[in-house]
């Protein structure tokens, strides 16, 4: 792509983003937009087909990523139960790593899918993670029981519970927007705070 055009685009897609925070999609339009980007509504749709495209193009490199570090993860504990390591190092790597290299690099992002997509596919993107990762999590438990782990099942609901109490405790401090340094401290605040709890109700020595 030409440079000028490279350059008119990195400019809408600013415009975006912040029309996007600003308002959220539902209250978002073209016509702001383009006065942002210093362009025509005609001229935006040289970039995009529509609204629901450009708010796709904010949150989906994000969602493919964590999408991705979620993959990663799954294979490397699975790979590491294939060694039968003892109990307590079945939990090394966890959510609020992926908060840390995933997320925090796009925050804006982040709160545009979780606080600003109302009226989008993603509107119930915390609910849809929340239940993808109890599937996960009970499949690897029962996997752990098939290892011959003393592990504790818990029922669908008490994950639920316990994983929607839990990400929105890590969520927090990025919703409210503090520095990084914040975000870290809080992180690391809520990971001492609930993991020794997850190892106690999975009977974790």
């Amino acid at each position: 792509m030409p440079r000028d055009k490279t350059l008119s685009h990195e400019k809408v897609k600013r415009a975006i983003k912040e029309e996007f925070l600003e308002k959220g999609y539902e209250d978002a339009s073209i016509r702001s937009i383009g006065a942002r980007a210093g362009m025509t509504s005609a001229g935006l749709y040289r970039h995009y087909a529509d609204k629901e495209a450009m708010f796709n193009a904010m949150v989906e490199p994000l969602i493919d990523s964590i999408k991705e570090w979620t993959r990663r993860h799954k294979s490397s504990k699975y790979a590491i139960l294939e060694d039968n390591v003892p109990e307590d190092k079945l939990f090394g790597e966890n959510f609020v790593d992926m908060i840390k290299e995933v997320i925090l690099p796009r925050r804006d992002e982040f709160i545009l899918l979780i606080s600003r997509s109302a009226g989008t596919k993603y509107e119930n993107f915390i609910h849809d993670y929340v239940e993808d990762n109890q599937k996960e999590f009970l499949e690897a438990v029962r996997y752990l029981k098939r290892k011959g782990y003393p592990i504790e099942e818990l029922d669908e609901e008490e994950v639920h519970m316990l994983l929607s109490a839990y990400l929105t405790a890590c969520f927090e401090p990025i919703i409210h927007d503090y520095d990084e340094a914040r975000v870290i401290k809080y992180l690391n605040t809520v990971q001492e705070f609930f993991m020794p709890g997850w190892l106690k109700i999975m009977g974790v020595k």
